[in-house]
């Protein structure tokens, strides 16, 4: 320090090697005055105020006059937009620069932008700062730099802020905007998320449609399929049986009436089994409910024939389930198999059946009262084999348990569609 004087507003002035730095009555801020500001160059040797009030610095090189403002500040300054640019390109913005630029629009693409702005000072030695946000962000640290640069950003609605602050600390009382629009890329667009829609219920009614045609095309060949065993085949056989049930009659006593006998015999287990397999690839008998019908009938004929008491168990969800062609197929010659073994060889006078449908399964119980098998199920015949076989084709599980005096139980499980 080379020199002090105070003005009568209260402010010190301290004379310096490279200046003049007037101090706030609080002493809470400085001001620094220089050569750029009109000052005499060199070292400040000699500070002074005269009866007006005017302050005299003199320096090794001249002798500079200030007059103070009676403590009145100068006020805030302005600030205005002079320049945008989008993606190196610069837009249009006034010369003279704008206190508010509008409606701007950024493609997708070209999110890199460029701000530049300025404000206006008319006090010596007033070095303005700028402070600047976008959108709700908080304002930024005062910088000095005149520009700044956002790259990169999301597509969106955005208002770009900017404020000048004095070397007394005041701020723009109002800054200057710059309210632009960034484009969402063309994937993102409501358009064009709109024709992806579009395509997509159109594609999912063609898939619906060709699979509705496919099942119609499939229910027509099996109709007719079903139509035709039922009346050729069906009825050559029934033909055939009446014929054979006569010829029998009329060769009684003869050594030809065994034979015939055989293919009337054959003939009815022929029709038999064309009748299962025509209610088998029926289109309208493909629920569980007619699979459940059509078992309690067989059971009751057969087993009322023989004079065996029969018991009915069904627990399931209450929906009637489809089951496909497959399902109902083997699931039901399995029970017609266990159901004819009652007949034939258990001597049983009581079966019980068991139909249980839930947890994406069905379990089929067969269970008598009758001698059993000695070798606890195991048999030499096909019958057990063929059950087993049918279980295996459906993924399922078939267990038989059976003991000398103690009945037979028929234990199949099998998955269902979900």
């Amino acid at each position: 320090m080379h020199s002090l004087a105070e003005d009568r507003n209260g402010y010190l002035y301290v004379g310096t090697g490279g200046g003049v730095d007037r101090l706030n009555p609080d002493l809470s801020h400085i001001r620094h005055y220089t050569s750029a500001d009109g000052l005499a160059s060199g070292q400040v040797i000699a500070a002074y105020r005269d009866r007006t009030g005017t302050m005299w610095f003199g320096t090794n090189h001249g002798l500079t006059r200030l007059v103070p403002q009676n403590g009145q500040a100068s006020g805030p300054p302005p600030v205005w937009i002079t320049g945008l640019s989008i993606a190196g390109r610069p837009a249009t913005v006034s010369e003279a620069g704008e206190s508010s630029v509008r409606e701007v629009a950024v493609q997708a693409g070209q999110e890199h932008l460029q701000f530049d702005f300025a404000g206006l000072s008319y006090s010596p030695g007033n070095i303005l700062r700028y402070q600047y946000r976008l959108g709700d962000e908080p304002w930024s640290a005062p910088i000095e730099s005149r520009s700044v640069h956002y790259g990169a950003l999301p597509p969106g609605q955005y208002r770009f802020m900017v404020r000048a602050i004095n070397s007394e600390g005041e701020a723009s009382p109002v800054p200057a905007t710059v309210d632009f629009r960034v484009a969402p890329p063309v994937w993102q667009r409501a358009w064009f998320q709109g024709l992806l829609i579009a395509i997509a219920m159109a594609a999912a009614f063609w898939v619906h449609r060709a699979r509705v045609a496919r099942l119609v095309a499939i229910e027509r060949v099996r109709t007719r399929i079903a139509t035709d065993l039922h009346d050729d085949i069906g009825s050559s056989l029934s033909q055939i049986a009446i014929l054979s049930e006569v010829a029998h009659q009329r060769s009684a006593g003869s050594h030809a009436g065994e034979p015939i006998e055989r293919i009337g015999a054959l003939s009815r287990e022929l029709l038999d089994s064309i009748g299962d397999i025509v209610w088998a690839i029926q289109p309208h008998k493909d629920h569980l409910s007619d699979l459940k019908q059509r078992m309690r009938r067989f059971a009751a004929d057969v087993l009322s024939a023989r004079n065996v008491e029969m018991h009915w168990s069904v627990s399931d969800s209450g929906r009637d389930l489809e089951l496909d062609t497959e399902l109902r197929r083997q699931v039901y010659l399995i029970f017609k198999e266990s159901i004819n073994n009652i007949a034939r060889h258990s001597q049983a006078s009581e079966a019980r059946i068991a139909l249980r449908v839930g947890d994406r399964q069905l379990a089929l119980e067969v269970s008598d009262n009758g001698c059993g098998m000695k070798n606890g199920g195991h048999h030499d015949g096909n019958g057990l084999e063929s059950m087993k076989l049918r279980a295996a084709r459906l993924g399922g599980e078939l267990q038989v348990r059976s003991s000398a005096g103690q009945g037979t139980t028929v234990l199949l499980r099998a998955p269902l569609p979900v």
